[in-house]
């Protein structure tokens, strides 16, 4: 449904050019919901903008549901109005003069392909309202609505069309955490519903791994992995992927062997076995990335452990269902999160048990 070859987008600040999308690759299916996720000044907002039509790339090639819609050495540049998507902004962009049904309806009404007849409004309105759960309040104005019901009108207005592809940029920053969690199982039950393609920015991982069929995580204007969110999780392909994506400790160490699809690691706190992403010789400078998660804590070490390092408790945080300790492994903190029945104290001498295949060698 979308093809992205080769985007590159700059800017000109302060007298020089900056590059805020350098090269980008993307393909998604349709049907799927992929989300661009990172840090603020990656370029996925921008990325987002090229595709809507709201910017114009330096170079590259853009195509919706088989049709080009941009390509820069062939000087094609369809306008944002002509290429049949849907676009929900962050800030909801609503007309607050207009009531819930005129909003929805204007899309149509303003449409320079086709001309649409009184009743196909009423009707294409009723089922886009019918679908976010506001066909009562079609009569209503706009401003009198609720953070969460303007967010779903603005959904509304989005899908109306049908669109090819709908971009959402976003969509959930202005609503507060609990109202934001509601919406993001209604935002995925809607997408399914409809089975639109939709494009989905944000810096929230949460959300990200929520809501994706597969996340594209933007580092300097590139992306820096694409998987999806198991995997990426799971399976990070460097260290700023791994500390972007949720919680992660890391250990510095060299390899000392390598097998298969093992290594053994050499580091400051002893030999520690972990799963080998990728070739790598004896001697290699290598980070070890372990989520806190996968950590347990022992009174002592286990027999048939993989990895047990000693180490003390130097404090700990409430978190409801889980604790999660600081403890020193002797000049270097792991952060563990263990179930709140495991109860340990400041000062407990334990050792931070973890398998293989949670503990992987990272070269970037």
């Amino acid at each position: 449904m979308l093809d992205i070859a080769g985007l590159r987008k700059t800017f000109l600040a302060h007298g020089s050019r900056v590059t805020a999308v350098d090269n980008v690759d993307l393909t998604v299916r349709a049907g799927e919901l992929l989300t661009m996720l990172g840090p603020s000044g990656c370029g996925k907002t921008t990325t987002l903008r090229c595709i809507a039509g709201l910017e114009k790339p330096d170079a590259g090639r853009i195509t919706i549901g088989g049709r080009v819609v941009v390509d820069t050495e062939r000087n094609i540049f369809i306008p944002a109005a002509d290429r049949n998507i849907g676009m929900v902004f962050q800030s909801y962009a609503i007309w607050p003069h207009m009531s819930v049904f005129e909003n929805v309806a204007f899309p149509l009404r303003v449409a320079r392909d086709r001309k649409y007849r009184e009743s196909d409004i009423r009707d294409a309105v009723g089922r886009a309202l019918a679908m976010v759960r506001l066909d009562a309040l079609g009569a209503r104005r706009a401003t009198q609505l609720s953070g969460g019901q303007q967010q779903r009108l603005a959904f509304a207005r989005g899908i109306v069309r049908t669109p090819s592809l709908l971009l959402l940029d976003e969509p959930l920053s202005n609503l507060d955490a609990r109202l934001r969690d509601d919406m993001r199982a209604e935002l995925k039950r809607l997408q399914t519903t409809l089975g639109l393609t939709t494009i989905y920015v944000t810096h929230d991982q949460a959300e990200a791994l929520a809501l994706s069929d597969e996340v594209a995580l933007f580092q300097a204007g590139r992306i820096a992995q694409r998987a999806t969110p198991d995997e990426i999780y799971r399976r990070p392909a460097s260290r700023f992927v791994a500390d972007f994506i949720g919680a992660a400790n890391f250990l510095p160490g060299t390899v000392e062997t390598s097998s298969d699809d093992l290594l053994s690691v050499h580091t400051q706190h002893g030999a520690i076995s972990c799963i080998r992403q990728q070739a790598l010789q004896p001697g290699a400078p290598v980070t070890i990335s372990l989520r806190p998660e996968t950590i347990q804590l022992h009174a002592t070490a286990p027999a048939t452990a993989a990895n047990a390092l000693p180490c003390t408790v130097t404090g700990r945080t409430f978190l409801g269902d889980i604790l999660e300790y600081a403890v020193d492994l002797g000049h270097q903190e792991l952060r563990v999160r263990a179930p709140a029945n495991r109860d340990f104290a400041a000062g407990d001498k334990l050792f931070a048990v973890f398998d293989t295949a949670d503990c992987l060698a990272l070269t970037a």
